[in-house]
């Protein structure tokens, strides 16, 4: 199996640490009083999630699975933001590494030609006068047979898309560097430069969508980018609607 090993993981101005197993390293870092940047890595969690609270799959050493936590000077109210900046930081290390055609679903799902690479979740906690801001990664590394047809959707894996393969080592470092970058300049900056990028990569710009809202509703439209805060925009019969929370069910990417 391709081993973790921290002093491979160089990611500048983090404590890399890694797990061989453990329920979710989101979890761990979120239970921590972090003064620096932290970057948890683990062959296997027990129980992984995505967004909503749904199950991360990923067999022990297949997957890229790993949290960054850092303490941001911004208070909670002003992280609406984050998730799409974590996104766009993925995008850039996986395009770096020679996935080229990468790109992201609203808001945070990595997917190459509509097949699921892999997601990202964003938690945060208050943290005196800031907050602590926690983003978990989880990447296909390696294919898993039958994986596909469990979750009823296209999968894909790097393994898929990069000859020769890097280790998974190499993956966490890289994403690593890029999403620590991008934390920071968030939290010096705030969302603005990242939102031009953001739907420079965005799988679906354009392109007709349907949004399942927190309520079950569904938006259909076209894809229209995003709002000042992160929020996805819908171009439906009726005019333009903002999406704060929902749940892309069906898009067609060219």
């Amino acid at each position: 199996m391709d081993r973790l090993d921290a002093a491979a993981i160089r990611v500048p101005g983090a404590a890399v640490r890694v797990l061989g197993r453990c329920a979710s390293t989101n979890t761990l870092l979120l239970a921590q009083d972090v003064a620096h940047a932290v970057l948890l890595a683990a062959d296997e969690q027990s129980a992984g999630r995505g967004r909503r609270g749904r199950r991360w799959h990923s067999p022990a050493g297949s997957g890229v699975l790993f949290s960054l936590a850092l303490p941001m000077r911004r208070h909670l109210r002003e992280l609406g933001g984050l998730s799409i900046v974590a996104g766009v930081a993925a995008v850039r290390a996986l395009r770096k590494l020679g996935a080229a055609e990468a790109a992201l679903k609203w808001p945070n799902d990595l997917l190459v030609r509509g097949a699921k690479l892999g997601g990202i979740l964003v938690e945060t906690r208050a943290c005196g006068a800031g907050s602590t801001a926690v983003v978990g990664v989880g990447v296909n590394h390696r294919s898993v047979d039958g994986l596909a047809a469990r979750l009823r959707r296209g999968v894909t894996a790097l393994d898929q898309l990069l000859r020769p393969l890097p280790a998974r080592n190499a993956v966490i470092a890289a994403v690593g560097r890029e999403l620590i970058a991008a934390m920071r300049a968030f939290d010096a900056g705030g969302f603005a430069p990242f939102r031009g990028e953001w739907e420079d990569v965005h799988a679906f710009a354009g392109k007709p969508l349907r949004v399942r809202l927190a309520d079950g509703r569904v938006v259909a439209g076209v894809a229209a980018g995003l709002a000042a805060d992160g929020a996805l925009q819908v171009r439906t019969r009726s005019g333009l609607r903002t999406v704060r929370n929902g749940r892309v069910l069906l898009a067609r990417s060219a």
